[in-house]
């Protein structure tokens, strides 16, 4: 058997159409839902980008214990596992971060491709490479121009050889991992992970997906805003154009993956893969007052995620499951699948009991973290949020308030004293296992 993933960085649950949406256009993954085992409460453990690589690559655990680092030397990977286990493995990623010195995010991996440029990667350096960041990108008035001015400038030296949609990040993470499937078609015990960063940002889909969600408007395309409060700082028809590009991003990110998925099928690995869909979290837009992840807060928009998990055999194939799971349960599930042994300390859970009906579910909540600053616990009626400081804690009653805006903390003090009381023991039963 061999075992495909495909991350979209950053793809917010409610912007995919298998899960509700209906104005983005996202046939590739509904297509690929129909197929698959549809998570509807999936959520993301540990954040943000590096925090849940390491959860998705250890299955375990980590927002108590860490946070935006490299693999510590003792931590056993997914790739490492499947390597001594004999599969050849490739790891082929846009995502910047994991190629920072130092991060040895190819650990395990037979191959690794880094696609270089994405985000503020310091890639393109020469000099005599002109840009105007006034095109595109909204100054604060703030210290914070003095930090994202040189990063605006330094992406855009890195797209300033774009010549079509193919230059894309996205199209050129695709097209690589084709090109390795092919040189391996025919083969067996292959670990794939394709690890696209769109539709993070900066947002700047290229035609017809930039003007797809908003053909009307004629302002200034914030493909990078800073990431800060909504309220002084953009207008409102700038922040509905950000959406409507982010939205373009991921149509963007549909139609590449529905092509490697489509080039997938036809050289027949559909017929002997595990193929898993996911992201790493959502992205805020406003919905409470804050665009990007500039703060540590574990909100619906940022935690709740977008899982499929398809089996060769059929098993589960279009069908939901509503039980709460976590980034830190793919690893298990992908050994649990080939048979292969787990190493010790894994805290996730084996998601095959889920996916063949043995179970309904495996954990009663989801907890996730930002590293020394919230923690959160969602049941499927109620979510909490613990800020680590002196901030008021946050309770929403998810059956009346999903997107959480209504916070409950002083009407249902009974409630917050008993999920904090749970999420502190489930934090420290997970200190004394480690």
């Amino acid at each position: 058997m061999n075992v495909i993933v495909i991350i979209a960085d950053s793809l917010r649950v409610d912007h995919v159409g298998c899960y509700g949406n209906d104005w983005i256009r996202t046939p590739s993954l509904d297509r690929l839902a129909a197929e698959s085992t549809q998570f509807v409460h999936a959520y993301s453990e540990g954040l943000p980008t590096l925090p849940t690589r390491t959860a998705f690559w250890t299955g375990r655990f980590t927002f108590p214990f860490r946070g935006w680092q490299h693999f510590e030397h003792d931590d056993v990977l997914l790739a490492e596992v499947l390597w001594n286990q004999g599969y050849t493995s490739a790891l082929i990623t846009d995502v910047y971060h994991m190629h920072k010195p130092g991060m040895n995010c190819g650990r395990g991996f037979d191959y690794v491709q880094f696609i270089r440029g994405q985000e503020y990667d310091p890639w393109m350096v020469d000099p005599s490479i002109k840009v105007d960041i006034s095109k595109n990108f909204k100054l604060t008035g703030t210290e914070q121009d003095d930090l994202f001015k040189p990063r605006w400038g330094q992406y855009l030296r890195n797209v300033s050889m774009r010549k079509g949609e193919e230059d894309h990040f996205v199209a050129q993470v695709v097209r690589a991992g084709m090109r390795w499937l092919a040189e391996h078609q025919g083969q067996d015990r292959l670990f794939l992970w394709l690890d696209c960063f769109d539709p993070h940002e900066p947002w700047d889909p290229p035609a017809p997906y930039d003007r797809m969600y908003n053909p009307d408007y004629e302002g200034m395309d914030i493909i990078d805003p800073a990431p800060r409060e909504v309220a002084g700082y953009l207008t409102e028809e700038e922040l509905n154009n950000i959406k409507s590009l982010y939205a373009g991003e991921v149509t963007l990110v549909d139609t590449w993956v529905g092509r490697f998925l489509d080039a997938a099928r036809e050289m027949g690995f559909f017929e002997n893969s595990l193929i898993v869909f996911t992201t790493d979290h959502g992205e805020p837009f406003g919905e409470h007052g804050i665009i990007r992840k500039c703060r540590p807060w574990l909100h619906e928009e940022l935690v709740h995620i977008p899982l499929l998990i398809r089996l060769p055999d059929g098993t589960g194939h279009g069908e939901q499951r509503s039980a709460l799971v976590e980034t830190c349960d793919l690893m298990p599930t992908i050994l649990g699948f080939l048979g292969a042994d787990a190493p010790d300390g894994m805290t996730g859970e084996n998601l095959l009991p889920l996916i063949r009906g043995d179970v309904e579910k495996i954990r009663d909540y989801a907890c996730s973290g930002y590293f020394n600053r919230q923690w959160s616990i969602r049941t499927h009626e109620w979510s909490y949020l613990l800020p680590l400081d002196e901030a008021t804690p946050e309770l929403y009653q998810r059956t009346d308030d999903l997107t959480e805006q209504h916070n409950l903390v002083h009407e249902r003090s009974d409630v917050a004293a008993e999920l904090e009381l749970e999420l502190r023991r489930f934090v420290d039963g997970l200190r004394r296992g480690s």
